[in-house]
């Protein structure tokens, strides 16, 4: 909770950086970097870093110099980092030295790290490929002597890790045992509201947790845990609300943008679910979900030629997927297009055949086109792989 409200602070006083929020700049950087483009990601956040010197504009630079293999460049960043916001910068130091293979120098930082408000779990350490050369070396043996972790870190890890594999009665076992030392400690809390969401016992998880995001509102994990109860429950209006919240606290994610949307559009609200998708098109412009979702969401308002347009380019940019041409194929069946539905149905019945609903509605757009028996055919494949709503027009067209 300390990291994310020291978050919040650098937000706060950042302001508008040439008309952009930071955590705005912040998802760009990463989209940049996750499309290997970092030069210009370095370019993003040296323009940020001349309008004002925060700490995670630093760190993200750093990460971009890392990619680009400039390990003096991320250097001077970390440090510099850690200047503004003591420690932010020591755990990529520690990273640098270790794909650098000085153990000890990399020991050095990661145990400043692990003393500060930016100590990561047990498991992303463990897992860092930047730390896979070390694990050799009596530095880093030595390291992993010292109890890093006390038993609720543990225990908690341990129950995450249970739930995430399927074994929830272990986790509950586990989490009964912890319980006992640690009555009413939040993370028991959180640990309990993991398991009854693992049983579909959502209702109970959201009261949890919302003692939780009452008690601690900056924690983005007790928060991400709440908006997945959420959706589960059905409160996709509550749901949107919490993904507000931790974009509010400036997490750069820009998944976030997506799940919120995803709320969005189950409520009705069009316009703001359409705003998110193309703010994470401004991201990633060439993305198939995100593409076929503001498709979708264009024509749900009702503009069916921009959804159109969405489909197509989509399908230029991924002429190999089905799901592309399944989208246009639907907005072109809504339209009553009925020769090009069939066309673009057909298409994706090429490169996928045993799609049941795509069956059926292309045997939908041929009866309405006058071609019966190409249509019960259609509606006779429907049926035969699953799909029980074909003997409907099996009945209305194919008996005689």
């Amino acid at each position: 909770m300390k990291r994310l409200l020291i978050i919040i602070l650098i937000f706060a006083s950042a302001g508008i950086i040439c008309g952009q929020k930071p955590t705005e700049i912040l998802m760009k950087g990463k989209a940049l970097m996750g499309q290997g483009r970092s030069d210009e990601a370095i370019k993003v956040l040296t323009e940020a870093l001349d309008q004002a010197q925060e700490s995670s504009f630093y760190v993200q630079r750093a990460e971009a110099f890392m990619l680009k293999g400039d390990y003096s460049s991320a250097i001077s960043d970390l440090n510099s980092a850690n200047r503004i916001d003591p420690s932010s910068g020591e755990y990529n130091l520690a990273r640098i030295y270790g794909l650098k293979g000085d153990a000890a120098t990399a020991v050095y930082h990661l145990e400043s790290s692990m003393k500060s408000a930016y100590k990561k779990s047990e498991k992303e350490v463990m897992l860092d490929p930047a730390f896979s050369t070390l694990e050799n070396r009596p530095e880093w043996r030595q390291f992993w002597k010292n109890d890093w972790y006390n038993s609720l870190e543990r225990g908690v890890s341990e129950i995450e890790y249970d739930v995430s594999t399927g074994n929830t009665a272990e986790a509950k076992n586990k989490l009964s045992d912890l319980s006992g030392s640690y009555p009413g400690n939040n993370e028991i809390i959180y640990a309990r509201a993991k398991v009854e969401l693992a049983e579909n016992k959502n209702a109970e998880a959201v009261k949890e947790l919302t003692v939780l995001t009452i008690s601690e509102p900056g924690n983005e994990k007790y928060l991400r845990l709440m908006a997945k109860a959420q959706e589960a429950a059905g409160n996709q209006s509550g749901a949107s609300d919490t993904y507000s919240r931790i974009l509010d606290l400036g997490v750069p994610d820009p998944e976030l943008l997506i799940s919120r949307a995803e709320c969005l559009r189950k409520t009705g609200e069009t316009e703001k679910a359409l705003a998110d998708v193309n703010k994470y098109l401004g991201l990633f412009p060439n993305d198939i979900k995100a593409m076929s979702f503001a498709g979708r969401m264009e024509y749900a308002a009702g503009d069916n030629l921009k959804a159109l347009e969405y489909f197509s380019a989509n399908l230029k940019l991924h002429p190999n997927d089905p799901e592309c041409y399944i989208d246009r194929a639907n907005s072109y069946l809504a339209a009553k297009s009925w020769d090009w539905a069939i066309k673009d149905y057909s298409m994706a019945l090429d490169l996928r055949p045993d799609l049941p609903d795509v069956w059926l509605n292309k045997g939908i757009a041929l009866a309405n086109s006058g071609n019966t028996d190409d249509a019960c055919f259609d509606f006779r494949k429907a049926f035969n792989l699953g799909n029980k709503k074909a003997t409907e027009y099996i009945s209305r067209y194919c008996i005689r």
